[in-house]
């Protein structure tokens, strides 16, 4: 080969290299841009100050910014607390008072009262979308467990009740749409049932609340339903790992921080973790700054 030949190969080569380096440092400014954009929260339950305002303070001194609060402590014997203006000008005071954001809403009590089949539940969801519209909360947590689940003791779905949910989510879905608040369905159900059923809805503001720790429990590869769900996914994933802190259990943690790069996942990754030896503060710092870590939030 000739000398003048060798040059341009080499000149070639190093333009290719330098292009590639660009490449891959934007990639990487582009990565770090979209992880500023996951904030951490904690659910108000598992801070074991359900639906109390003072929740907020609480989070400000862990260093949390948000937190995920219940709609009433229990089957509201009426309307819902939070729709009342009293609780929302407390929970506004809160937030202007800590930085403090209410990063959603819980429906907490259809675990024992089923969304599918209470006949008070469109009320209590059409009061909730004005309640976390108000309160400037980006999502509703639907929660399908215990007497809400929508399988049967065999593991099967009940279509009677699939079909009511249905029903009830396209009834809501419109108010959403224009209170701008997702509607997140959480069960133990799989990512293709959920796609399903948020599918069949219809909406983009009805989508899956996704728990890292139950999906684990119930077997499910869960950095692949991650990235099965992709943009289906609500704004807000519930961060467990079994009875324990985050990394000592089943949770494959860096599968699940891949999957979410991989997505580009934006909103709020929420603590509902154990508090371990009756050391609430110093469970939720350490399951925080393993959150941090984990996701590469500074």
């Amino acid at each position: 080969m000739e000398r003048t030949d060798m040059n341009l190969t080499r000149r070639t080569f190093l333009k290719t290299s330098a292009c590639m380096a660009a490449a891959l440092s934007l990639q990487r400014a582009e990565t770090a841009r979209a992880r500023t954009n996951i904030r951490l929260s904690a659910c108000d339950w598992s801070m074991q100050m359900t639906a109390q305002p003072e929740a907020l303070g609480a989070a400000q001194a862990l260093g949390l910014e948000g937190v995920e609060i219940a709609a009433s402590t229990g089957v509201p014997d009426d309307g819902l607390p939070v729709a009342e203006a009293e609780t929302r000008a407390a929970y506004k005071e809160a937030m202007e008072r800590t930085g403090v954001t209410v990063s959603g809403v819980a429906l907490t009590f259809h675990n024992n009262t089923p969304f599918a089949r209470d006949p008070r539940a469109p009320e209590w969801l059409a009061s909730c979308i004005d309640a976390a519209e108000d309160l400037g909360a980006g999502v509703i947590l639907i929660p399908f467990f215990f007497a809400g689940d929508l399988r049967d003791e065999g593991g099967e779905l009940l279509a009677d009740d699939v079909d009511a949910t249905l029903e009830r989510l396209r009834d809501a879905a419109p108010a959403a749409e224009e209170a701008g608040v997702v509607l997140g369905i959480e069960n133990w159900l799989s990512a293709e049932e959920n796609l399903d059923i948020v599918e069949r809805v219809g909406s983009d503001m009805v989508r899956v609340y996704y728990d890292i720790g139950n999906s684990t429990v119930q077997g499910y590869d869960v950095p692949a339903e991650i990235r099965l769900l992709a943009d289906q996914l609500a704004p807000s994933i519930h961060f467990k790992d079994g009875g324990g802190a985050l990394g000592d259990g089943e949770v494959d943690m860096e599968g699940v921080a891949e999957a979410l790069e991989d997505i580009a996942y934006q909103g709020w990754v929420t603590l509902e973790t154990a508090v371990l030896d009756r050391d609430r503060d110093g469970s939720f710092e350490r399951n925080a700054a393993f959150a941090r870590e984990l996701l590469g939030l500074g």
